[in-house]
């Protein structure tokens, strides 16, 4: 019998904020095509601790888990922000290569045009979107850029064959750019299991981070928090500091963007109020 990874594998043991700062929808495909036992524990460990801290953070969720069709994927609007996690590859399809791809890994793209709607529907309600991985590659889509199918020359990105996938690698970070600023260092130690990256950037979207050997390790959106790293901050075998300013940066402007909400509606509520009394 194939491995799964149950929603009750991922969910924190922690009582959830009694007054969240942001409530958050996260988009994660636990399961997918040719999912292998170490695919299952990496997704056990990675998303775990993804929710872990976000709670921490003072931030509550709901988990959608694209393994099957979302009833409602343009509901994610509805949320103070949308956090994308990783999972397999985007189907080519999506960024108009008809070939497949010999070395995919994953793919679905039913899970694929969910999470586009998801991310159509957050940035036309304004509020902010961070992806790892699989969903930085979404974000850069989503904007009309493509995807490297294959890095040939994957050291510095993924393990060797009978090794172990993940791999410390050494990331340069854009000066001037919203992730230098959330993480204040030129380079930082990632956490990386990829075969796939950015290859051209979607419109509007800028390149915050490359690798040694010049591969796209992140994007951004300089006008709005759209914000995604091909490494995996969510790993806790990787830098917690990193992984404390990216999700704080992101529940930050979820609650930023929770307060103008809040903001407006009550203006609203009194306006309709006031009318109602004048009547």
């Amino acid at each position: 019998m194939t491995a799964r990874v149950r929603m009750a594998d991922v969910l924190p043991d922690l009582p959830v904020p009694a007054t969240p700062r942001a409530h958050v929808c996260v988009l994660a495909s636990l399961n997918f095509p040719g999912i292998t036992v170490e695919d299952v524990g990496l997704i056990r460990r990675f998303t775990r601790l993804a929710l872990t801290t976000l709670i921490e953070l003072g931030a509550t969720f709901e988990l959608w888990d694209t393994t099957e069709a979302l009833d409602n994927p343009s509901g994610a609007g509805e949320f103070d922000g949308l956090l994308l996690l990783g999972g397999g590859d985007i189907d080519g399809s999506c960024y108009g290569v008809s070939t497949p791809n010999p070395a995919g890994y994953g793919i679905d793209a039913r899970a694929d045009r969910d999470a586009f709607d998801a991310i159509e529907a957050t940035v036309a309600a304004d509020r902010p979107i961070f992806g790892i991985c699989r969903g930085s590659q979404l974000l850069n889509v989503a904007r009309g850029g493509t995807i490297v199918p294959d890095i040939v020359d994957y050291a510095l990105h993924h393990g060797a064959p009978g090794e172990p996938t993940f791999v410390d690698e050494p990331i340069d970070i854009v000066p001037g750019t919203r992730l230098a600023s959330i993480l204040g260092a030129d380079r930082i130690t990632g956490r990386s299991g990829h075969h796939q990256a950015v290859d051209r950037v979607g419109t509007g979207l800028v390149v915050t981070a490359r690798a040694l050997d010049g591969i796209v390790e992140g994007i951004e959106d300089p006008d709005r928090f759209y914000l995604g790293v091909q490494w995996h901050p969510e790993d806790v075998d990787g830098p917690a500091a990193d992984r404390q300013r990216l999700f704080s940066a992101f529940v930050d402007a979820a609650a930023r963007s929770r307060a103008v909400y809040l903001a407006a509606n009550s203006a609203s509520l009194a306006s309709t109020a006031a009318s109602s009394g004048d009547a």
